[in-house]
């Protein structure tokens, strides 16, 4: 087991069990690499990124494979009360405040409290101090964030979180862009999925809720049953950017329920995805645009999928979402299972 390191440098660090071999950084606590087998025993890694962590420290990344934070996901105008207290926050996304603000959790070196590279369960501890008044946040928050490698094809993220001297809202999300064939080949269009949730949280024209929940059925919406991603994808615009309620009641595993079950005919991957958040954004790369990656592959538009379980959108400003306020001294706990098969 390593010892605590608060290693102000950005690295890349190994987890390996023989199966599964994947690279994650404490910038951002960010997932570099992820290689799985396909039917045949052949790896690929199958998530977007970069060879080293410079591209990610410069900003060349959209979000790729990163922890966004503290709130994920837009915050309408960049606003909120709480407790009586008016609260503004960077609008780097105009005109939304998106992920955190301009230097978000993905932004920020993680101190790593503890790895173990490989053998049995390998596993890396990220922890992160979020000042208060950081972004525009109230409060101090510890942050927690552990990978493990739990079987040989399954991989399982702990998010923890604890404001500590005042009430804030937190919603962390995981922004892997995920692509089973190979990150380095081509769309996702023929991917398919099946996501469990049964309604979408519908965006005005700034991808922000408008409150309402919808129902999918009969909508470009609806992956109840399993579909092509791009078989109704030019009916929504730029392509999928929502917010799925996970409501669909199913088998749970390890306590947590299933989101979605991802999975590319020509390689038989198959990713299934398990949490205990209440929503998911469903997002096809959409605004992905030339980004030269790995061995200098070139990602474009819906070069991968990301599904991002989190809290719902902007819920901090809409009473009738799942509050996303977490209260001082009280603990936040998002879990995502990824469970990979071919």
């Amino acid at each position: 087991m390593a010892d605590q390191s608060k290693n102000n440098t950005p690295e890349i660090f190994e987890l390996n069990n023989g199966s599964m071999h994947v690279k994650i950084s404490n910038y951002g606590a960010t997932i570099t690499s992820l290689f799985v087998p396909d039917k045949n025993g052949k790896s690929a890694d199958v998530v977007l990124g970069f060879d080293s962590v410079d591209p990610y420290v410069k900003g060349l990344a959209p979000y790729f494979g990163c922890i966004v934070g503290r709130v994920a996901n837009r915050i309408k105008e960049g606003k909120f009360s709480l407790n009586g207290v008016d609260y503004t926050l960077p609008i780097n996304k105009p005109p939304n405040s998106l992920h955190g603000g301009s230097k978000g959790f993905d932004k920020k070196i993680w101190d790593v409290a503890g790895h173990k590279k490989d053998g049995d369960k390998p596993f890396i501890i990220f922890k992160y101090h979020s000042a208060d008044g950081e972004e525009g946040y109230p409060g101090a928050v510890a942050v927690t964030a552990t990978y493990t490698l739990t079987s040989a094809t399954t991989m399982r993220l702990d998010m923890e979180a604890v404001p500590e001297n005042k009430d804030t809202p937190i919603s962390l999300a995981q922004h892997t862009y995920w692509n089973l064939a190979g990150h380095d080949s081509g769309d996702i269009l023929d991917h398919r999925i099946q996501i469990w949730g049964s309604h979408v949280t519908p965006v005005d024209q700034f991808t922000v809720p408008t409150g309402e929940i919808l129902p999918v059925k009969g909508t470009p919406f609806d992956f109840t049953e399993e579909k092509r991603i791009g078989e109704s994808i030019g009916e929504v615009g730029l392509g999928y950017d929502h917010n799925y309620v996970l409501d669909c009641p199913d088998q749970e595993k390890e306590g947590l329920k299933h989101a979605a079950k991802l999975r590319d005919g020509a390689s038989s991957r198959k990713l299934d995805l398990w949490t205990n958040a209440p929503g998911m954004q469903f997002y096809t790369g959409n605004y992905v645009n030339g980004v030269v990656g790995k061995g200098n592959a070139v990602y474009g538009k819906h070069a991968g999928v990301c599904l991002e379980t989190q809290g719902f959108p902007n819920a901090i400003n809409q009473l009738n979402f799942p509050s996303v306020v977490v209260k001082a001294g009280e603990k936040y706990k998002h879990t995502m299972l990824f469970e990979f098969s071919a």
